[in-house]
């Protein structure tokens, strides 16, 4: 038997595995690395984050990617080279945070690398797909990244999950599924980075009464107004949302914003930075004439946009629940840390009483949670059974990954 199978079968039958989380969102800031501890399988699953931190991109680095993200037309040579760039770079950002811990590779059971997703298609998007199926397309080879650090890599997670019927998003409904599921309480777990997304998690007595756990996105949290401030204002991101406040919200061009076939479309649903991006933006000011607004009221208005989405998409559960059934909301991402997008959700759910927490009162750190999500997926493919996630709705009853080995 080849040593590596032979490798792979002992760390599958260990009780206790240790995995690197690796996750780059659409934000395209940075690395998240998480090292956990993961134990048991399934619902009986425990994960210990031994350490975490965040690999910033580089500009230059950052710029490359911009050449595919998200874009309809693209040149062979960048999607190949980046392929290979984005993994020798993510490899290189492991070596490098397992040195700063002092942590040898050899101790280390898998990876679980995420990639850079470059392109999501899922066909019921509400956008052009021609002819094609379902499809995504995450980058940044896990031979690569298995080859560079000697550590076994679980990769590409999504293309399972599309060709067993998903539309590739969002994914952390397993995890969540798996980890943060209560007896009593029902739980909303939101997580707002590029795109909002969130868990609908039952309790056992909600499951008992036919509500089954299901993920969704909503629209956008920070990817247009990235976008936009990288645009006409020359930095990163609205820190604080210091320069959202200086505007005031134009309501023609939020209920432009807001009436797009996307947010008619029944839950569970998945999109993208492919739909939510520049040209949507032109096209709603078009709509409602108002291209020549102050930029500051263009994106007061953006913010305004995310938070109504995100809490009509709340909104959605709420009013399927009993007025005396417990429902906890838990944010994560970088969303929650803008004041002025969480007062907007927060005034658009009303005379609701709901109290949205950090994410982190559940015990993982908030920044952490998706490449620990990852890892969680990577022990599913070693050690688990897609009867652990079988009552899941929307999605398939999958393990997902393709196992890459160093040599």
């Amino acid at each position: 038997m080849n040593r590596q199978i032979t490798k792979l079968h002992n760390i599958a039958a260990k009780p206790t595995r240790t995995i690197i989380g690796l996750m780059s969102g659409t934000s395209l800031d940075g690395l998240d690395i998480a090292v956990c501890r993961v134990t048991g399988s399934g619902k009986d699953t425990d994960v210990k984050v031994l350490r975490f931190q965040t690999m910033v991109y580089d500009q230059n680095f950052r710029e490359l990617i911009l050449r595919v993200f998200a874009k309809t037309e693209i040149l062979h040579p960048d999607i190949c080279g980046l392929n290979a760039l984005i993994a020798d770079r993510h490899a290189s950002m492991v070596n490098q945070a397992l040195s700063n811990w002092g942590m040898r590779p050899e101790n280390v059971d898998l990876i679980a690398s995420h990639g850079q997703t470059v392109f999501h298609a899922p066909v019921d998007s509400a956008q052009e797909s021609g002819p094609y199926p379902n499809s995504t397309l995450q980058i940044g080879d896990g031979d690569h990244i298995a080859v560079r650090t000697g550590i076994i890599t679980v990769s590409d997670f999504r293309q399972k999950h599309v060709a067993a019927g998903g539309e590739g998003a969002p994914l952390a409904l397993y995890g969540d599924y798996l980890l943060f599921s209560d007896t009593a309480e029902d739980r909303i777990l939101l997580n707002m980075g590029g795109i909002a997304n969130f868990t609908y998690l039952p309790s056992r007595k909600s499951q008992q009464v036919g509500l089954q756990a299901f993920a969704t996105d909503t629209g956008p949290a920070n990817t247009l107004m990235n976008q936009y401030v990288q645009r006409h204002f020359g930095v990163e991101m609205d820190r604080d949302a210091l320069l959202a406040a200086q505007g005031q919200v134009n309501e023609r061009l939020l209920k432009a914003l807001l009436d797009h076939s996307f947010f008619k479309l029944p839950l569970p649903k998945t999109t993208g930075p492919e739909l939510f991006n520049m040209e949507f933006l032109q096209n709603a000011q078009k709509q409602s004439s108002s291209e020549g607004l102050d930029p500051h009221d263009v994106l007061a208005t953006l913010c305004a946009f995310s938070g109504s989405s995100i809490a009509g998409a709340i909104r959605n559960i709420v009013e399927k629940l009993p007025g005396d059934k417990p429902l906890g909301v838990y944010a994560s991402g970088g969303g929650f840390s803008n004041p002025l997008l969480m007062g907007h959700i927060k005034g658009k759910l009303g005379e609701s009483d709901l109290a949205i927490q950090s994410f982190g009162v559940l015990g993982i750190e908030p920044d952490a949670k998706e490449a620990v999500l990852f890892a969680v997926l990577a022990n599913e493919t070693l050690a688990g059974n897609p009867e652990h996630v079988k009552s899941v709705q929307g999605a398939p009853a999958i393990c997902m990954g393709k196992i890459c080995f160093p040599v």
